[in-house]
């Protein structure tokens, strides 16, 4: 302990130096997701679904109000042309798909509370068939099952790619037709799998994106922690 007191400048230097020269190495390899990235929360919406715990009764149960609300929701989202008219439907559904998701939980004789959520929220690099979403903030609805503790499912609500697959079968095919209604084609071409051996894999580029942010946010709280 009091080595580390007596080198803290050195150690807090040396910390700051490492982070400095990693970011800028990975920004070299990704600065065309750092170019693009703020645009793809602009143009999608997506759907996360939380369960209670990671227990099998509890992601069944998820999967169960997962699939009534994209049932009973498919009607009014699948035909939306835009965001902002999915925006304005959902924002008018919110308490109907709370209803809805409560319905599920006591068909299946579950006492949990549902809470469901519009609003932006933080999502990891996920992938969705051929394409990959880098990480960041993304507006999206959320329902929460119980106490919320347990593993997530998530797909994309604008273009109504979930809404799409439980009627007709989601395929690549579908994916890259609707996500080129809504996206620019840089946008859509940054996040589909990348078509030339020496490109950086597109999982790869997203999650030095993750590890940079983290690293950002490590550093702004040693920072703090110094004051």
């Amino acid at each position: 302990m009091n080595f580390i007191k007596r080198h803290m400048k050195k150690i807090v230097f040396i910390i700051v130096t490492t982070f400095v020269f990693t970011t800028m190495i990975g920004y070299i390899y990704i600065k065309d997701v750092y170019a693009n990235r703020n645009s793809y929360k602009e143009n999608l919406i997506r759907f996360h679904v939380i369960a209670n715990s990671d227990s099998k009764a509890d992601q069944d149960l998820k999967l169960r109000v997962r699939d009534r609300v994209i049932k009973e929701m498919t009607n009014k989202l699948e035909s939306s042309e835009s965001i902002e008219e999915t925006r304005l439907i959902v924002k008018k559904s919110l308490d109907e798909i709370k209803y809805i998701a409560k319905n599920e939980l006591m068909k299946n004789d579950s006492k949990y509370d549902v809470n469901v959520y519009f609003g932006d929220y933080d999502f990891p690099t996920k992938s969705y068939g051929s394409f990959t979403l880098p990480a960041g903030e993304y507006e999206a609805v959320r329902i929460v099952i119980g106490k919320g503790y347990g593993k997530n499912w998530w797909c994309v609500m604008f273009p109504p790619l979930c809404f799409i697959d439980i009627n007709h079968g989601l395929t690549d095919k579908t994916t890259k037709k609707e996500l080129e209604n809504v996206l620019s084609e840089e946008e859509f071409n940054m996040i589909s799998s990348a078509k030339k051996d020496k490109e950086i894999p597109i999982k790869l580029k997203f999650k030095i994106v993750e590890v940079i942010e983290k690293n950002k946010m490590r550093f702004a709280n040693l920072l703090v922690g110094q004051n």
